[in-house]
């Protein structure tokens, strides 16, 4: 793999294989930590995105116990 550093966004760089295609991305988390917990959000919303869903009220009453 090649490493390139990115232009667009201080912070942020590819790798590329060697048909200069992306394969991983590198973040500095000192610069960009809001961004890494963003994508982060993002993945973990997709992932519970099939399951099933409470009411407000159903879930108050769990966690208060009412």
């Amino acid at each position: 793999m090649t490493y390139v550093q990115s232009v667009a966004m201080k912070g942020v760089n590819f790798l590329f294989d060697e048909r200069g295609e992306r394969k991983a991305v590198l973040i500095d988390l000192k610069k960009n930590r809001a961004l890494w917990e963003d994508f982060y959000d993002s993945v973990i919303a997709r992932e519970r995105a099939d399951e099933p869903r409470e009411t407000l009220r159903d879930a108050k009453r769990k966690v208060l116990g009412d």
